[in-house]
């Protein structure tokens, strides 16, 4: 369980990191005129994420589940490539990427990197890091309840962040690519 409550906390601090990286590219987008929507639902992605990880480590240490060497194992990875794939979203978005809908006016929608595949490639780092953390040490109630929470979440969040790149002008100059803005 020590090596569960290590990977929890490097996820956390992870997730410090990439709020580190948000605001200061929040504070890019705003100053360039940039845009926010969805402030209201905002909140509660927050505190969801929160849960996550520490429903995983209540469950885990209360519960005590056996860990389970092919289970743990294969969700580890999907944990790692979720990570891989969050990371290359930020890289790819740069400047424009935050966990908040932001978006600057007269940049283009990205299309390079994971985009070039899916619309919101970071929400499906989202999904399966939201059920492959937990299931890391066998915390299926935490698995079973972040994703269930974050499926009604994200129906909400696609649409505040589809309704603000639609807004985006598809004859904006070639620059930085635009504000997919992710979590």
């Amino acid at each position: 369980m020590t090596w569960f409550t290590l990977l929890i906390v490097a996820v956390g601090l992870e997730r410090l990191a990439e709020l580190v990286v948000s605001k200061r590219n929040a504070a890019w987008s705003f100053a360039r005129g940039g845009v926010e929507s969805g402030q209201r639902h905002y909140l509660v992605m927050v505190v969801l994420h929160t849960g996550l990880l520490v429903g995983a480590l209540v469950e885990v240490w209360l519960r005590q589940p056996p860990f389970l060497p092919v289970l743990g194992w294969t969700m580890l990875a999907l944990v790692l490539a979720a990570q891989a794939l969050r990371w290359w979203c930020i890289t790819t978005l740069g400047h424009q990427w935050n966990t908040r809908v932001i978006v600057v006016p007269g940049l283009r929608r990205v299309t390079r990197g994971p985009y070039r595949f899916m619309d919101h490639p970071n929400y499906v780092a989202v999904v399966v890091e939201g059920f492959a953390l937990p299931l890391v040490h066998s915390a299926w109630v935490t698995a079973l309840l972040f994703t269930l929470c974050n499926a009604v979440l994200l129906a909400v969040r696609i649409r505040v962040e589809n309704r603000a790149l639609t807004s985006m002008s598809t004859a904006a100059p070639a620059g930085p690519p635009s504000a997919d803005v992710t979590r």
